[in-house]
């Protein structure tokens, strides 16, 4: 087959297939993941029953690429925080302040159905490694700059940082959660 075939219809195969996983998201949303359906998912997304089931053998299955998708996305947004500043204590700020937001942004999506149909995955499993171990490299990057206690191992600092911030779910505005953040960070700050 020729290269720009092979383009088209890979591209084509991705649009289908992001068309599906946000029609699925959407109505999840909007009705819970118990009340959505594969006919209801193929008429919304305007594709046909057949089609979906090639890209897709059931609703969890999409449920769980949207949320890899999801994941992805707020790790690199993480990451980008991570890199856009030189300063380690700025840095680490930025992170958490990042990670706060996004738990307080998504918090719509954590439903008791569909946070346990998603949250048993092992990919959840290793995006949550991920982010431990970067905000345990950021917190030992801050701690030899001298402003991050060094008493207290990076990665438990990490797991407390992480801990509190997972209030954000509950915080009732973006003020909330910026006092939230700074109340994190005082605590691991090093003790005056």
């Amino acid at each position: 087959m020729p290269r720009l075939w092979n383009k088209t219809i890979e591209a084509h195969r991705r649009d289908v297939r992001d068309a599906v996983v946000a029609t699925t998201a959407r109505l999840v949303a909007s009705e819970g993941p118990l009340s959505v359906t594969m006919s209801r998912i193929a008429e919304d997304s305007g594709i046909g029953r057949a089609t979906l089931y090639k890209y897709f053998p059931d609703v969890e299955s999409i449920l769980l690429a949207w949320h890899e998708r999801e994941v992805a996305q707020h790790l690199q947004q993480l990451s980008e925080a991570r890199t856009r500043i030189d300063d380690a204590d700025e840095r680490l700020e930025t992170v958490l302040r990042t990670y706060a937001g996004i738990v307080h942004e998504t918090r719509a999506h954590r439903n008791g159905e569909l946070a346990a149909l998603l949250h048993r995955d092992d990919q959840v499993r290793r995006a949550e490694a991920e982010l431990r171990d970067m905000i345990s490299d950021l917190i030992a990057d801050a701690a030899r700059h001298g402003s991050v206690r060094d008493d207290v191992p990076p990665d438990e600092l990490a797991t407390f940082c992480l801990s509190a911030l997972a209030a954000a779910e509950h915080a009732s505005s973006k003020a909330a959660v910026r006092r939230l953040v700074a109340t994190t960070v005082s605590g691991i700050r090093v003790p005056r």
